[in-house]
């Protein structure tokens, strides 16, 4: 009973330290009352890991010490990932490229730690006038880096927490800001189901571009499902994004017009209920033929009728990708179709470096030890 009372206490003082961690983060910026589509800082939504681009979403809820989910999801950051080490690389468009570093450690009594450095690089823009008339170029990056904390409250529940300090420059205006991404997860006692629960980037801009402008973060609140299936190959996976704002949908400009008034069609209330909650769903499916193999795609509703071509949709919106595992090396790749001229490719190297200091156990030692058996 008395370890029993401990457990719990420990539990309330996690729960009350991201409680408060939320409101403080939420009342130091502006950014966090950030309207959807308007904020700055935008790279740290983007899908760096492959597995993640696969998907089609923004975070995942898997837990099985996938060391890449933990920058989307600090509330994964546990013992698990140890000692392990990530390298992801995202080849976007045009020049663009983005991608992280990711290494996690844990101390006993103190807890689990991540930390990430997060880029991304927009390659050459050429400077003009109004006219036309190129002046020379500019350079855009932006940079962040994180420091994650993860805690188990008990086998099913965990939480965690990620520190980011993010500079962004664009040409010769400069931005500072500083945000907190907290959540919590919760899985069955098989792990074959979790569901976690995300607010990412609260905070705001500590210097913003210029001395009148305002720098808002793209504040979001989000969740997600997965659910391994008994006995099958087979992993479902699910995520409500951007929770905070219910009206993603807009009148579409090339909605077929009235040929006698002129005006632009809309579309009933029942339609225009299931298009907007479908922007606030994406769904993504893992097959697992054989331990160390994966197979992975999804679909993006969102994304499909945003970037999509009026006479030809093609398969924007869906993504695909493959992981496997090569001794100690997982590497995995996937592409996401954002439109029919291009998609980008998404890289993802993890290691777990405690596996390089475990003696080797040949086959004639196997038998041996079998023998003694």
């Amino acid at each position: 009973m008395k370890g029993e009372r401990k457990r719990i206490s420990k539990a309330a003082v996690c729960l009350r330290t991201l409680v408060c961690l939320s409101f403080c983060a939420a009342a130091g910026g502006t950014g966090a009352r950030a309207q959807f589509g308007n904020a700055s800082f935008t790279f740290l939504d983007m899908a760096n890991s492959a597995r993640i681009g696969a998907m089609g979403a923004e975070f995942l809820s898997v837990r099985d010490a996938d060391i890449t989910l933990s920058l989307s999801n600090p509330s994964l950051i546990t013992d698990e990932i140890h000692n392990h080490l990530a390298f992801n690389y995202v080849n976007y468009f045009n020049g663009t490229n983005y991608g992280f570093a990711s290494y996690s450690r844990t101390f006993k009594d103190v807890g689990s730690f991540a930390f990430h450095a997060q880029y991304g690089n927009y390659g050459k823009i050429y400077v003009t006038d109004e006219y036309g008339y190129e002046y020379g170029t500019a350079s855009a990056n932006d940079l962040a880096l994180i420091a994650g904390w993860g805690r188990e409250i008990d086998s099913h529940f965990t939480i965690g927490a990620n520190f980011k300090m993010i500079v962004s420059q664009m040409e010769r205006y400069a931005a500072v800001g500083m945000a907190v991404d907290v959540s919590a997860t919760y899985s069955n006692s098989s792990r074959l189901f979790a569901v976690s629960l995300l607010l990412r980037n609260m905070g705001g801009a500590v210097k913003p571009y210029s001395d009148n402008g305002h720098t808002r973060m793209p504040f979001e609140v989000a969740l997600a499902l997965s659910q391994k299936i008994p006995h099958a190959p087979l992993r479902l996976l699910v995520e409500f994004p951007n929770l905070q704002k219910w009206r993603l949908n807009y009148e579409d400009p090339y909605a077929q017009r009235d040929l006698v008034t002129g005006e632009v069609k809309k579309r009933g209330k029942a339609a225009d209920f299931f298009d907007n909650l479908g922007r606030h769903i994406v769904v993504g499916l893992e097959v697992i033929p054989y331990k160390g193999f994966y197979i992975r795609g999804s679909y993006n509703y969102m994304r499909s009728r945003d970037m999509r071509q009026v006479d030809k949709a093609g398969v924007v919106g869906f993504s695909w990708g493959v992981g496997f595992r090569i001794s100690k090396f997982n590497f995995s790749y996937s592409r996401s179709r954002y439109h029919v001229l291009g998609a980008p490719n998404y890289l993802s190297l993890t290691l777990d470096l405690d596996a390089f200091n475990k003696p080797k156990t040949t086959k004639a030692t196997r038998a041996f030890r079998a023998a003694e058996e």
